[in-house]
């Protein structure tokens, strides 16, 4: 009888263990499962630590952007701002200075026509023609029955003004010459068989004893002036040399369409130059820093 009972516990102490990890098993699932419930209500109340963790993290990032975002908008807005009033001062100092050039443009043209004028009225007092006409003073007398009906005199037109492009030395050395001719053709008129001394000063020689003009390329683009291979602006310090070996040092202050005007370092007089007299060798230009 004692093996079998024996047999039997065993059995049954076999079972018993069995069923106990069953239902620790089981109890461990259920406990599992019952945490796994209150985390997925605590997410849909917001009160999960980890899920409140994460939010609290990508809040400060979304504030760590939008304080950049800000900060860069600034500092674009500051340089526009900037970039804005240093446009404003550009142009009006560059307006003002306009208005400068333009009046100092205007007053050298008012000052050469000034002078041509009174270069004019002395070149028509010399050769004995005035400009003032008087009137000639006459006695009206009544009109006979058979005198034809008087005509009326038409107006006298004006004399039209010239405009001397050369300068007084230039001038007196036309008129010079002039007289020279007018010299030669009495002495052929009157005396046709004197004969004339080379040692004269009314003899002309046949073929004229100075060299010819030297001829400079010159013209104007852009608002430069382009004279002898070189280029020449506005605000360049120069020297001008004249026919009768005079070096003036100037400085270029405006180039027009067919003249430059230069400013003697001087007495800040100005003097108009124009293409023409550049080409003949009338006025040379030189650089101040290669003259």
């Amino acid at each position: 009888g004692f093996p079998d009972t024996e047999d039997a516990s065993e059995t049954d102490l076999a079972k018993h263990d069995e069923e106990d990890y069953v239902e620790v098993k089981e109890q461990m699932y259920q406990d599992k499962l019952a945490s796994l419930k209150r985390q997925l209500q605590q997410l849909q109340e917001g009160t999960l630590q980890e899920y409140q963790k994460r939010m609290k993290k990508l809040d400060q990032q979304y504030k760590e952007r939008i304080r950049n975002a800000e900060l860069f908008l600034q500092l674009e807005t500051e340089q526009v701002e900037r970039n804005y009033i240093k446009e404003k001062k550009a142009a009006v100092k560059e307006f003002e200075d306009k208005k400068i050039e333009l009046k100092e443009n205007l007053i050298a043209e008012l000052e050469e026509k000034k002078k041509m004028i009174e270069n004019e009225k002395l070149t028509m007092e010399l050769t004995g023609d005035s400009m003032e006409v008087k009137p000639i003073m006459t006695r009206k007398l009544r009109r006979r029955p058979n005198d034809p009906v008087p005509i009326p005199d038409k107006r006298r037109k004006p004399i039209p003004q010239l405009n001397y492009l050369l300068t007084d030395e230039q001038i007196m050395e036309d008129l010079r010459t002039l007289n020279k001719v007018l010299v030669c053709i009495h002495n052929a008129l009157f005396f046709p068989f004197a004969p004339a001394s080379p040692s004269s000063p009314e003899h002309l020689p046949a073929t004229p004893t100075e060299s010819p003009v030297q001829r400079f390329e010159a013209r104007i683009e852009d608002g430069k002036l382009y004279y002898d291979k070189r280029w020449y602006h506005k605000s360049q310090a120069i020297y001008l040399e004249s026919k009768e070996n005079t070096k003036i040092s100037c400085v270029i202050s405006s180039v027009g369409a067919n003249e430059i005007w230069v400013r003697k370092t001087s007495d800040s007089t100005k003097m108009r130059i124009y293409l023409g007299q550049l080409k003949r060798g009338v006025f040379v230009i030189r650089r101040r820093s290669a003259a």
